[in-house]
């Protein structure tokens, strides 16, 4: 019985040198978002018979992200690499209003703190777009998936 959906995420840690509580506040609930439900389906791995559910390991080397893909045992199915070099805007944009946004709720107005969070949901929002696109063709997912894994990508951008 086909069933295409992520079961358990791991990020490198070996490419995050640091987070603040927001930011990992973030990562915790876009894991526990993603695994309560997501829909994914690699094409590749879907097309040689595996039907899911799906491990993903996400990963950042040399500007592209590697999405590691097994099955639910922990068996390597496959790997799709993505060149990151048209998000570098929309992470950039997201951390700097993610930061605005955390500073604002400690003491903007309530208007101003819903102006900013309409902007950062813009800012995911668009970005999610962008991710569906580039795996058009690789893996079959939907919007708030796509919306989710892009916080991770993010997440993994952290330098410090």
């Amino acid at each position: 019985m086909a069933d295409p959906r992520i079961s358990h995420i791991d990020l490198d840690e070996a490419t995050i040198i640091w987070r603040n509580a927001d930011i990992e506040q973030e990562r915790r609930i876009a894991i526990f978002d993603l695994i309560e439900e997501n829909l994914f389906r690699p094409i590749r791995s879907c097309e040689a018979g595996h039907e899911g559910p799906y491990r993903l390991r996400l990963s950042v080397e040399d500007g592209r992200l590697a999405l590691m893909i097994g099955d639910d045992a922990g068996e390597p199915l496959e790997t799709i690499i993505l060149g990151l070099g048209r998000f570098r805007r929309s992470i950039r944009d997201y951390f700097a209003i993610c930061d605005s946004y955390y500073q604002a709720i400690r003491r903007a107005t309530a208007q101003e703190i819903e102006t900013i969070d309409m902007a950062r949901r813009g800012v995911h929002n668009d970005a999610a777009e962008m991710l569906l696109e580039r795996l058009d063709g690789k893996v079959e997912t939907d919007f708030a998936t796509a919306r989710r894994l892009f916080t991770l990508i993010c997440v993994l951008h952290i330098r410090g």
